[in-house]
């Protein structure tokens, strides 16, 4: 049976894929994005950079990137790197109907209550805003947010748009640490800007613990 399936398949299993470049590489990213692939698939193709947030500092200062911040107001206010462009993928849903008021009750008490969180929609006028404070569509982009999932769907929106220029900023900034970004301005900690409500009255707690246990 062995020496039948090793007849059979023509193809070593230890064999390597052949890198791809030039026009069939460009295909293979836009095909990541028309299949459903989205932003990891232009991520494992190639097409966006994706950006360790220990390496972010570089990127931005001599690698040429700008930095386009996605989160909404909230967690922006809280703390956010100098210079950077602030475009929310997400706003607050401030409709007063009664069917959003019964799922922002929900939201509430599943998720605002503990994390903080806004009850939100998605921004219908992202793309008109990034166009609007990047002028440039050739610009080299580092998309950003707290986790890394909602930088994934800007990114994909605006390779879709024409953006070519993108990277993302892998994990989000709650992966970053202290002394990763040269200037952060805020009132709190980029790796803690998502957290709110009582996690985040958890959190202050943990790490007076942690300094009380230091000394």
């Amino acid at each position: 049976m062995a020496t039948q399936l090793k007849h059979q398949c023509p193809y070593r299993l230890n064999s390597k894929p052949k890198q791809q470049s030039g026009p069939r590489r460009r295909t293979l990213q836009v095909d990541a994005v028309s299949s459903g692939g989205g932003a990891r698939g232009l991520i494992q193709s190639g097409a966006v950079k994706a950006v360790p947030p220990r390496e972010a500092a570089a990127a931005l200062e001599s690698g040429g990137y700008v930095m386009l911040d996605v989160r909404p107001a909230w967690e922006w206010e809280k703390a956010r790197v100098s210079g950077s462009v602030h475009v929310p993928l997400f706003v607050e849903d401030t409709d007063s109907g009664p069917l959003t008021l019964l799922k922002k009750w929900v939201h509430f008490g599943y998720i605002g209550l503990w994390t903080g969180q806004k009850f939100t929609k998605l921004n219908g006028e992202f793309l008109r805003q990034v166009e609007a404070a990047v002028l440039e569509r050739e610009a080299k982009l580092l998309v950003a947010c707290g986790e890394g999932l909602r930088s994934m769907m800007a990114v994909s929106k605006l390779y879709e748009s024409g953006y070519r220029n993108l990277g993302w900023l892998a994990g989000g900034f709650n992966l970053s640490k202290d002394g990763d970004f040269r200037d952060v301005e805020g009132t709190g900690k980029l790796q803690y800007a998502t957290i709110g409500g009582v996690s985040y009255i958890f959190l202050q707690l943990l790490i007076l613990l942690q300094a009380v246990g230091k000394n």
